[in-house]
């Protein structure tokens, strides 16, 4: 098997950093995404956040915000592979696109398909009032299209299993001429965490794509991430995706669920690719 791409979901948008390990700022950044890599990871997918005091827990498409975490940790982990988020809910996604045109990330998130986004509470109501997390072909392509100007790697964020299928019709139609997936699991209306999904979409996914699984919650999670080891994936956690630790206990650092997952990796017999290796792998010059 070849060496395992580790990634590291730095923080996520919307936890609120007052209550848990999510870095905010460009420093808080830069020094967990230090730790990431030292445990592993040869990629950080970020999420970024307004710094004005008592707004961390909010998104900003500032592309100045957005320019002065990245340089943070490019200066602080030479080489890394930098993953840029894009998902915006409503009409308006210039932001996310003037983010990419400004970064010029290695890699970028590129939601492939529309989800009906809910949630309940343990008394049946919602937990938020129901959305549509719309992504049309057009916006998708509007995507794209920045992508290739700054020769940024697409990663299609795929939440339900007709979203998988639909990205090979993507390169098929010329889109796109090649394809990353990332196979979103937990999201309560979206397909769950389960080890054996995780092998039944593997004949769904093109011929030479690469591909990994993130995990979000906390039943099932380690024992799916081992799934995606023994298949031969990409490996993603952090503490966007959980907060758990394979024993059950929280995290109190994204190197700690770094330092797990390359565990997952190593019982199935792979090593740990570097960030140097992880662009000859993936094709990132």
């Amino acid at each position: 098997m070849t060496k395992a791409i580790l990634t590291c979901a730095l923080n996520g948008v919307l936890t609120d950093p007052t209550q848990h390990p999510v870095p905010v700022t460009p420093e808080q950044c830069a020094a967990s995404a230090r730790e990431a890599m030292d445990a592993g990871a040869a990629v950080i997918h970020i999420h970024f956040r307004q710094q004005e005091a008592g707004k961390g827990h909010l998104p900003s498409w500032d592309p100045a915000v957005a320019t002065e975490i990245v340089d943070a940790i490019r200066a602080s982990c030479p080489g890394i592979l930098i993953n840029a988020t894009t998902g915006v809910v409503g009409p308006d996604y210039s932001g996310a696109l003037d983010c990419v045109r400004a970064l010029k990330p290695e890699i970028a998130a590129c939601n492939a398909g529309s989800l009906n986004y809910l949630k309940l509470r343990s008394n049946g109501d919602w937990a938020w009032p129901p959305m549509v997390f719309e992504n049309t072909p057009a916006k998708i392509q509007d995507h794209l299209d920045v992508m290739s100007q700054t020769n940024t790697l697409p990663e299609f964020e795929c939440f339900d299993t007709g979203i998988v299928r639909s990205v090979a019709m993507y390169v098929k139609n010329g889109m796109t001429d090649r394809a990353q997936y990332n196979l979103v699991m937990g999201v309560a209306s979206g397909m769950p965490v389960s080890p054996d999904l995780l092998e039944f979409l593997m004949p769904y996914i093109l011929d030479g794509s690469s591909w990994q699984a993130t995990l979000i919650g906390r039943e099932e999670i380690w024992s799916t991430h081992q799934k995606a080891a023994d298949l031969g994936g990409m490996l993603r956690t952090g503490v966007e995706d959980t907060f758990y630790l394979p024993d059950g206990s929280k995290t109190r650092s994204n190197g700690e669920l770094i330092e797990a997952l390359a565990t997952c990796a190593e019982n199935a017999g792979r090593g740990i690719a570097s960030p140097e290796e992880a662009r000859q792998m993936l094709g990132i010059l």
